[in-house]
């Protein structure tokens, strides 16, 4: 992507600009949060298959995201394979049960009791897609040559958040799951060196029985998370 070359400052005009009126923009924000505190984090899924080029755009809007230096220091691999996926499962599943077997300690594994999950990982068999984000620890010029990237867990952070609601808008739900050690991710995906898989999201439709933690839908007030110096 970058050209030795080719790095200087360029000013454009802002290419895309959205205007409203106090009242539209109220508006627009109460409906955008009505629409997104209807995302659930989901393990219970589907079957049912997800048109490949719903995931697509969905990753093409996650890759519009600010990142350091515009660097933009992610790289996603969608997944429907089933062996693929069954191997990714057989290997997460094993750090998980040593994770539940004590690994974790006692106050994460006491955290964890609301949301009543354990070590068995069906979702990543039965989800249709399961998109795996690397972050890229360095990039390489034309040339090959490196160059350093910034803020990586920051702008990474950022498109999975694009990633999650772009896919809540396409009428998906989604579980994240982060494994550790996932290294494994690497040789199994053909992806270099300079990338570090950070979390698996699964994705699809919900089962008709799926169920939710009632300690999800606890969210903190708006005073709790909120302080404002006019």
């Amino acid at each position: 992507m970058f050209a030795k070359a080719k790095i200087k400052f360029e000013a454009l005009d802002l290419p895309d600009r959205v205007s409203m009126p106090d009242e539209a923009m109220e508006s627009a924000a109460r409906g955008f949060y009505e629409h997104v505190k209807k995302r659930h984090t989901v393990r219970d899924f589907s079957d049912r298959p997800v048109p490949r080029k719903v995931i697509e755009d969905c990753i093409r809007a996650a890759g519009t995201a600010p990142s350091g230096a515009n660097h933009q220091p992610w790289h996603f691999v969608a997944i429907a394979n089933p062996e693929f996926k069954h191997q990714i499962r057989l290997a997460a599943e094993e750090e998980e049960k040593a994770f539940y077997a004590g690994g974790a300690g006692d106050e994460w594994l006491q955290a964890l009791e609301p949301i009543g999950t354990n070590a068995d990982k069906p979702h990543l068999d039965i989800a249709p897609w399961l998109i795996v984000v690397f972050a890229q620890r360095w990039g390489q010029f034309d040339d090959g040559t490196r160059f350093k990237n910034y803020y990586v867990p920051e702008s990474v952070g950022i498109a999975c958040g694009f990633l999650l609601t772009a896919l809540h808008t396409a009428g998906l739900v989604a579980l994240t799951h982060t494994p550790n050690p996932m290294k494994f991710l690497n040789g199994l995906l053909g992806r270099p060196e300079s990338e570090k898989p950070i979390m698996i999201i699964a994705v699809g439709h919900p089962a008709e029985d799926a169920k939710v933690p009632a300690v999800a839908k606890l969210k903190k007030p708006l005073e709790e998370i909120l302080t404002v110096a006019e």
